[in-house]
């Protein structure tokens, strides 16, 4: 068997102060443009698995998780709303600690007009457009650094709570050097463990997959990558897709970005059964997203890769009810067979990080922040809130530890584990507006309302 080696492109570790509550990434398109809530499955409905997730991650049952998740699809609707009508006044939404929803404004006006709505609201100082631009400064700074000194920024997001921006940055000689522009206020540091660097995964059964740039059977290759299928979708022509994360293609950036996917065979890697090919990925850029579409073969739909499922701990699946957005506060919970099923909750719905390829090449990658233990080899694979789409993981403070009780403990001084999601909606956007008709047209995740 060939040795498994680290992937050739890491995400910078995440790491979000859990007591932070930060601001929501929230477009001026008003709420009507938005398909409505999607139905969650019954409590009863939910794998055993994930029930226990949920009991112990955090701290609920299976109806009040599932509860606060169609809340926070409600406050999704009311803030873009509300936002589009009042864009000098917005200055943020999120579910508190107690589960109820609150928004933010800059005036007592805007407050009177979301409390008669039956929000609690809170006063800012700035609004989200605001500190917004001033996020945008930052990290216009942040990627003008030589690649030694930005290397030490983990990531950089809003904290809407305190009206100022959040700078993760490694505890490290590098870190302690970094000379903050003065020209953009309120800029809090928070250092974390020396982390990022290579993610070692391990190849594992159920949602796993590798892939290598070549054939598995060439003698030149010295390893293969592994990560985790996301989301069972289908396209407009019929195509049965799954979307990843976009670091997982190892022919990423190149000519022909197409490389096979396959089911480890881990007594026998070069005959490890074929499941589909990426054909498209995107990392960084101007949308700032990290996806890939991978197109499955007819081995990978004759093992029910066409089903609106997401598999879990010990195979267990739990069924897609339709797509939701990421809003602080939401929980959520992720697939993966490294961690099995893990919950948390959303810490920061903006988020923005470094990630440097093997060829050093930096990329800006945007998501949002969970609370949820993330392993290495969980790359790629599925978040849900309730039983929504919410996106897919690139990168996590915790991916090389052992297990989440390691990383609990190791991390908690820092806030505790935090992983990086794409949010799902963006990407399917992005999918559409690059297939030029082709494969990805017209991509919809497999739910349970469009299961032909």
């Amino acid at each position: 068997m060939r040795k498994l080696v680290a992937r050739r492109a890491a995400v910078k570790a995440v790491a979000i102060a859990s007591t932070v509550l930060l601001a929501p990434l929230l477009g001026t398109t008003t709420a009507a443009a938005v398909p409505e809530t999607p139905a969650q499955l019954n409590a009863d409905l939910l794998p055993p698995e994930l029930v226990q997730a949920i009991s112990r991650d955090l701290k609920m049952t299976p109806i009040e998780y599932l509860d606060r998740a169609a809340r926070a699809q409600q406050l999704r609707d009311y803030a873009r709303d509300f936002r589009s009508e009042r864009p000098e006044s917005f200055a943020g939404a999120w579910i508190g600690n107690d589960g109820k929803p609150v928004v933010a404004v800059t005036s007592l006006d805007a407050a009177k007009i979301a409390a008669g709505d039956g929000y609690q609201t809170r006063i800012a100082p700035v609004s989200a457009d605001s500190l917004e631009n001033s996020l945008t400064q930052l990290n216009q700074w942040v990627t003008g650094l030589p690649r030694d000194i930005s290397q030490a920024i983990n990531s950089v997001a809003i904290d809407f709570l305190n009206s100022q921006l959040v700078l993760n940055v490694a505890n490290t000689p590098a870190g302690h050097l970094l000379n903050l522009p003065t020209l953009i206020a309120n800029v809090k540091v928070i250092l974390s463990p020396n982390s990022g660097g290579p993610v070692e995964r391990r190849p594992m059964g159920g949602d796993t997959y590798i892939s290598a740039p070549v054939s598995l059977h060439d003698t030149a290759l010295k390893g293969v990558d592994v990560c985790s299928f996301g989301f069972n979708s289908v396209d407009a022509a019929g195509n049965a897709l799954n979307i990843s994360a976009g670091h997982c293609d190892p022919n990423l950036g190149k000519g022909n970005q197409e490389a096979s996917v396959y089911f480890p065979n881990v007594k026998d890697i070069p005959n490890s059964p074929e499941l589909g090919t990426f054909v498209q990925a995107k990392l960084g850029g101007q949308t700032g997203l990290d996806y890939s579409v991978i197109k499955l073969n007819e081995r990978a739909v004759r093992a029910g890769m066409d089903q609106p499922t997401v598999r879990g701990a010990n195979g267990t699946t739990i069924a897609i009810t339709g797509i939701a957005d990421p809003i602080t506060g939401a929980p959520v919970c992720k697939s993966g067979q490294s961690s099995t099923f893990t919950c948390g909750f959303v810490v920061a719905d903006r988020v923005e990080t470094q990630l440097y390829t093997a060829e050093g090449e930096s990329k800006t990658v945007r998501g949002f922040a969970s609370s949820a233990c993330t392993l290495g080899g969980d790359s790629g694979g599925a978040i849900v809130s309730g039983t929504l789409a919410l996106g897919i993981t690139s990168g996590s403070n915790a991916a090389e530890a052992p297990d989440c009780n390691e990383a609990n403990i190791g991390l908690a001084q820092y806030g505790g584990t935090a992983s990086l999601g794409i949010p799902i909606r963006p990407i399917l956007a992005d999918i559409d507006a690059s297939s030029g008709g082709g494969v990805g047209s017209g991509i919809a995740v497999r739910t349970r309302a469009n299961a032909g």
